[in-house]
């Protein structure tokens, strides 16, 4: 029986240690930790901003390319008329 307590207090010794965490090792989980937040939220806020001016910017394309048709319309429109006056003036 006092073999196998033996055995088995090794065994303990070998799979659980007896040092605990202490003080030092919680600081520097928390430094760790620290310093990860530290590096990744610029990265997320850089690719948050991005996301958001590339928004704006499809927003203002789709109005320039809309105004630009509007213009092209207008432009025909108009030669439309002055097509129309020229030919009336000519007639009179």
């Amino acid at each position: 029986m006092s073999e196998k307590l033996d055995i088995l207090d090794e065994v303990e010794s070998i799979i659980a240690p007896t040092q605990k965490m202490g003080v030092i090792y919680f600081i520097s989980v928390l430094i760790l930790v620290t310093l990860f937040l530290a590096a990744v939220f610029p990265k997320i806020y850089l690719q948050n901003q991005i996301y958001y001016k590339s928004r704006e910017i499809s927003k203002l394309k789709r109005e320039y390319d809309a105004l630009k048709e509007e213009n092209r319309l207008i432009k025909s429109k108009v030669e439309s008329i002055r097509f129309k006056n020229q030919i009336l003036d000519t007639l009179f």
